[in-house]
């Protein structure tokens, strides 16, 4: 049959990114506490395409992910992507793969546990030999103001926040990325505020997180930096983006701080 997205096209205009994204696809994290876990990965896969072909084949995206089945894992992204730049006939690819996970988190007095979902991504893009790989994760915290606090005659105002951090692990031989677990990504988030957040609390334990939260008042300043920190300290990060965001609870806005870093860029 006649392969249309093979013909010239006459407008000479390269494209970025083309591809397919919002497919859902079981994949396997790796698990700190119980070696692996099975979630559902939303994917965005996509490829450039030069300025004389008319369209990339979309179908083999697909065909590429089916390949893999479900045993799909963080140690296979650098294969698929290579699998994608082969099948597709293109010098860059990338890989986006958004998905939750979770841990059976113990409240902090009563010991009463529950699941916690962390809302988490992994990025891979292929340029020639060039690989590049980033893990995400969003941790839900408590941030308490220390200016209310220093301004109140008792009590002070709190709210719910979001850190995200952004990693990108030291790359080894081949395409090999030192191993960061998610889970230590989610103890630096939440070390980095003023208490973390709990999906199951009994009396005493809301006791303790509320106190918790009005000993370590910060603002987002203090949240990106103080995870940038941690951040800085591991060898095995070479790069990172903090973002911090609070739902406000007594302003209409909500207020936000962004901090990045490059081991190997030149140092203030």
């Amino acid at each position: 049959m006649e392969d249309v997205q093979n013909h010239r096209d006459h407008r000479q205009i390269p494209i970025d990114h083309v591809g397919i994204t919002s497919i859902d696809w079981p994949i396997t994290v790796a698990d700190r506490e119980n070696t692996d876990q099975h979630t559902i990965g939303s994917f965005t896969l996509s490829v450039d395409l030069p300025k004389e072909f008319k369209g990339t084949h979309m179908s083999r995206f697909v065909t590429i992910l089916s390949d893999f089945s479900t045993e799909i894992t963080a140690d296979k992204l650098p294969s698929i992507i290579r699998e994608m730049q082969k099948r597709l006939h293109a010098e860059r690819a990338h890989l986006e793969v958004r998905f939750p996970y979770f841990v059976n988190k113990m409240a902090p007095v009563t010991g009463c546990k529950s699941m916690m979902d962390y809302d988490c991504a992994f990025y891979i893009e292929a340029d020639g030999e060039e690989l590049d790989f980033i893990l995400e994760a969003t941790v839900p915290v408590t941030s308490l103001c220390p200016c209310s606090k220093a301004v109140s005659d008792y009590g002070a105002h709190n709210q719910r926040g979001l850190i995200t951090l952004k990693v990108r692990p030291e790359r080894l031989e081949g395409d090999e990325f030192r191993h960061i677990w998610l889970e230590e990504l989610f103890d630096i988030g939440e070390r980095s505020a003023s208490a973390p957040i709990f999906p199951l609390l009994k009396r005493e334990d809301e006791r303790h997180v509320t106190m918790q939260a009005y000993d370590n008042p910060v603002f987002v300043e203090d949240m990106v930096r103080n995870a940038a920190v941690q951040l800085r300290d591991d060898e095995r990060v070479e790069w990172y983006e903090v973002t911090a965001v609070n739902d406000e609870s007594i302003h209409k806005h909500k207020a936000f701080a962004v901090t990045t870093w490059d081991r190997n860029a030149p140092q203030d």
